[in-house]
Formats: C-alpha cells, sequence, structure tokens
C-alpha cells in the first residue's frame, strides 16, 4: 500500500484507491464498509471500502478475512496482499482523516461530531464507487450510532442499492471483514511512518496503543506538549485526555475581551425613545470575534 501521497501531507485528508476490476463495472457487486482508529488520541482515523462481484463472493470468503481486531499485524498484512494479488476482482478506497481535520472539524464554530464525519465519510467512500463505475448493488456497513436510523439514511442516499447496517458487521460479513484489514493495514502504516511537520527534539516514537486509556500513550503526551503551542498535529487535541494533560502542563492565556462585553443588561424600553446620545452596540459578529474600531493607524 502506497502512502507517499498521505506522507507529503498529513494534515487533512487523503484519498487512496486500487484500479477498478473490469469485472466490477459488469456485474453486480457488494460493497463493505469500516473504519480504523476512530477511538484513539494518536494518528488518522482511516475509513475503507472493499467490494467484488456478488459471483465471485466466494473466492473472497475463502481468502478467510476476519475482523482485522481478531487479527495479527503479520496476518491483516499477509491478507491485504491476498487481495492485491486477486486484483482482478476485488478493489478497494480509503479516506484517510488526519487527527489535525478531526479536532479541528469538532472544535469548530460550527461543531461536526465525530458520528456525522463517520457517516459522511463512508457516504462518500460508497459515492466515489458508483462514480468510478462499480455496479454496487449491496452494501453492508459496519454501524456508527444507532443502525436503525444509519441505515434508513443511507437507503434514502442510495435508493437502488440495498443497504444493510449492523453493529459488529466486520465480523458477521466478509466484504466488511475485508473493508477493516484494509482500513487498519493502512493506519497501522501511517502511524507508524508518521511525518511530524513540527521539529521536535528526542522525539520517542513508542506511543504505545494510542488508546486514551494507555498509560504508556498518557506518558507520551505529557512529555511532548508544549507549554505553548500545545500538542503535535499528531494529537487529537479536542479529545478528553489530551484537553486534560493541557490543563494541567500547558500556559494559562487570559483574553481581553471586548469592552462591550461588559454592558450593562436590558435597558427600558421608553429609553430608546428618549433625547440625548446612545452609544450603538456593534454587530454580534465584531462582538464574538473581540473586534473593535481602529481609531488610531
Amino acid at each position: 500500500m502506497d502512502l507517499s501521497e498521505l506522507e507529503r501531507d498529513n494534515t487533512g485528508r487523503c484519498r487512496l484507491n486500487s484500479p477498478v476490476p473490469s469485472v466490477c463495472r459488469k456485474e453486480p457487486c457488494v460493497l463493505g464498509v469500516d473504519e480504523a482508529g476512530r477511538g484513539p488520541v494518536l494518528g488518522p482515523m482511516v475509513y475503507a471500502i472493499c467490494y467484488c462481484p456478488l459471483s465471485r463472493l466466494a473466492d473472497l470468503e475463502a481468502l478467510k478475512v476476519a475482523d482485522s481486531k481478531t487479527l495479527s499485524e503479520s496476518e491483516r498484512d499477509r491478507l491485504f496482499g491476498k487481495m492485491e494479488e486477486d486484483g482482478d476482482f476485488v478493489g478497494w478506497a480509503l479516506d484517510v482523516l488526519s487527527p489535525n481535520l478531526i479536532s479541528t472539524s469538532m472544535l469548530g464554530r460550527v461543531k461536526y461530531n465525530l458520528n456525522s464525519l463517520s457517516h459522511d465519510t463512508a457516504t462518500g467512500l460508497v459515492q466515489y464507487a458508483l462514480d468510478q463505475g462499480v455496479k454496487v448493488a449491496q452494501v453492508f456497513v459496519d454501524t456508527v450510532g444507532p443502525p436503525e436510523t444509519y441505515q434508513e439514511r443511507l437507503q434514502q442516499r442510495f435508493p437502488g442499492v440495498e443497504v444493510t447496517v449492523k453493529a459488529k458487521a466486520d465480523a458477521l460479513y466478509p466484504v466488511v471483514s475485508a473493508a477493516s484489514i484494509c482500513a487498519k493495514v493502512a493506519r497501522d502504516k501511517a502511524v507508524k511512518n508518521w511525518k511530524f511537520v513540527e521539529k521536535l527534539q528526542d522525539l520517542d516514537t513508542d506511543y504505545g496503543s494510542g488508546y486514551p486509556n494507555d498509560p504508556k500513550t498518557k506518558a507520551w503526551l505529557r512529555e511532548h506538549v508544549d507549554p505553548v503551542f500545545g500538542f503535535p498535529q499528531f494529537v487529537r487535541f479536542s479529545w478528553r485526555t489530551a484537553q486534560s494533560i493541557l490543563e494541567k502542563e500547558a500556559e494559562d492565556i487570559t483574553w481581553e475581551d471586548s469592552q462591550t462585553g461588559h454592558q450593562e443588561g436590558l435597558r427600558r424600553i421608553k429609553s430608546y425613545f428618549s433625547e440625548g446620545p446612545r452609544a450603538r452596540l456593534p454587530h454580534r459578529y465584531f462582538q464574538e470575534r473581540g473586534l473593535e474600531s481602529a481609531t488610531i493607524l
């Protein structure tokens, strides 16, 4: 799996894909969707699709694909290699979402939570397969959130496709197991070869599992927090674990509020009709951003 495009720029999102097998443009196909790295505080989240013709599903099952969480790293790499060898009937695509993208989405002025980001990413990958000419007939998805509402949403988005959303779908449907292997192989490789945009001295690459409750991961976070600039972009700073460490280890910052933020409460209605000068409040846009008129250039 070539992740060179991600290694050139790992600050946003990156889509990678295999060539589309010609048979997948001719015969009805089954497609699975799964992710890797939803929970960790470190590294990207990777969504993957894997697809093959319905007539070749037994051949995919014969590879003995399974939920990636039940396989060792070497087993996942071996199975992904087998899928690559079977590229005449198996195709895949990935969407790699950087920690920076995830955190800025979740903490933006307009909130974009992880479930919505996950749903939209999965939907985008299914649409990508259709745009590439894959004759998608069935889609199986490992759920995020309530499966019933998620399935209804996908079914409305793709009315010509039979959609099934289940919990633990990666253990129930081989095509979802195959997608989970693609996602996990890509995430493991991305984490292992992560290019830090920050120039860090004495960088320790033993992150542990990357999950918030891992003592080794917590120790790494405490070791690599800057008291002013916070964490490297490898860290999802929107996670509570990272925020707690920032609160303890980083410097406090005091923001000067605009003078208009200290106005008195509601005025009497009569005051709006009385004579005399009255200061006009700036528009909410300027108040929220702490902007004031410049009197001296």
